[in-house]
């Protein structure tokens, strides 16, 4: 029986992304997968991934306090470091770029360790990580993560397998109050605006507000500016569910209003759709739900994708579609002629890649490249694509022997892995 690991000690929203990869390694049948996650989300991953063995580890210390804590930290990562090191794995997939993944890698064979690994003291890139480093200076045109992660399996079950098709459930709307990233969520008052239309167009549902205990005041400034009537019928569950509520929660829904969260990809995991506002550091083409059935409105101004570690020197222009008093009326249409300027609005597709968004208001000014972009990926993994990979400057941008040179030596040996 064969033994696979999966090293995923980022946060909420790239456990989820991680479920092509999962999916894969679970689909071939011929062993055990494990995951390595942090502690705060070790009931998460068992919900979540129910067939696979979870290593909880204190990756980012949440919730810790004290010095007895944090020796007790040190002491349950030990015994996990242990658990693992004593397990030959055929496959180590370490996800994240950090000095604890490189550590991790230590722990096992150089060989059965792809994405980021440790040897003779040196911390080695693999690569398939070390385009996608290539490819993040272009991040218009971009790679769903799911896709990424997904394809370091050149055996990756197909898109449409990941994520059930969204439908609505029955039990009103949610609206996820904040992501981690400020810039990147609406203002209360203007997700309060939206939320209620929303309500009322689609007979007058209920609201749910979720979001961490961070967000409780922002679920009460929203009710605030709610009218009367959708406020009564409204319940802010800000800081009040833990996982096992939030996936009962989201998984009877007819929709999520929601900014890019962890919730939103888990909404899609649900297969609850997904209508998505997109903007500042938030691309849909990197981090977009992932499954047939969702929309996203994302924002287009000559500035975006940005950084959040960066000031913004255009005092959020990329918001200002969104408070245009047609956008609401454009949510509710979906009619091309509605939509305002600085938003289009794309629907989830996908290719023989992975997901892709197609626009169904608005303009794409990147699509022509990111066809070309996502041909020449699709040849490199082995999955299909047309004409010659590298017959665009673009994919000449890209392109260095060493990569085609490792893709080949793989299928030689007819490894399921694109190193």
């Amino acid at each position: 029986m064969k033994q696979y690991l999966v090293i995923q000690i980022a946060r909420f929203g790239d456990l989820i992304q991680t479920k092509r990869l999962v999916k894969t390694l679970l689909a071939r049948q011929d062993g055990q997968v494990h995951l390595c996650i942090d502690t705060s989300l070790s009931r998460l991953a068992e919900l979540v991934y129910p067939e696979t063995i979870v290593h909880p580890i204190a990756a980012h210390g949440t919730g810790l306090s004290g010095i007895q804590t944090i020796q007790a930290m040190l002491v349950d990562n030990r015994k996990t470091f242990a658990a693992l090191q004593s397990v030959s794995f055929d496959e180590v997939y370490n996800l994240n770029f950090s000095p604890l993944n490189f550590r991790l890698a230590a722990l096992f064979e150089p060989d059965t360790v792809l994405g980021y690994r440790w040897h003779n003291g040196q911390e080695i890139i693999s690569t398939w990580a070390q385009m996608a480093m290539r490819w993040s200076r272009h991040r218009r045109i971009a790679v769903n993560l799911v896709d990424f992660w997904g394809l370091y399996c050149a055996d990756a079950i197909e898109p449409q397998a990941v994520n059930p098709t969204a439908s609505p459930k029955g039990g009103g709307i949610g609206v996820v109050l904040a992501g981690r990233e400020t810039r990147r969520s609406l203002p209360p008052a203007l997700l309060a605006t939206i939320s209620s239309a929303i309500s009322k167009g689609n007979k007058n549902s209920r609201l749910v507000l979720l979001g961490s205990g961070a967000e409780r005041k922002a679920g009460e400034e929203l009710l605030k500016n709610l009218p009367s009537e959708v406020a009564d019928n409204t319940e802010n569950l800000a800081g009040k569910t833990n996982w096992d509520d939030l996936l009962d929660i989201v998984g009877a829904l007819d929709k999520v209003l929601t900014p890019d969260t962890g919730t939103m990809h888990l909404a899609a995991h649900l297969g609850t759709p997904v209508n998505a506002f997109f903007l500042s550091s938030a691309w849909c083409f990197e981090t977009g739900p992932y499954g047939l059935g969702h929309a996203v409105y994302q924002a287009i101004t000559h500035c975006l994708p940005c950084l959040e570690t960066q000031p913004c020197d255009y005092d959020l222009e990329c918001l200002n579609g969104f408070n245009r008093p047609e956008f609401i009326r454009f949510m509710l249409t979906g009619k091309p002629e509605h939509a305002p300027a600085g938003i289009t609005g794309y629907a989830t597709a996908t290719d023989d890649f992975g997901m892709t968004y197609v626009p169904f208001a608005g303009k794409d000014p990147e699509a022509e490249t990111r066809h070309l972009f996502r041909n020449f990926l699709a040849q490199h993994v082995g999955r299909n694509g047309v004409g010659s990979a590298l017959d665009h400057d673009f994919a000449q941008q890209l392109y260095r022997d060493k990569d085609w040179l490792a893709a080949n030596e793989k299928k030689r040996k007819l490894s399921p892995v694109v190193d």
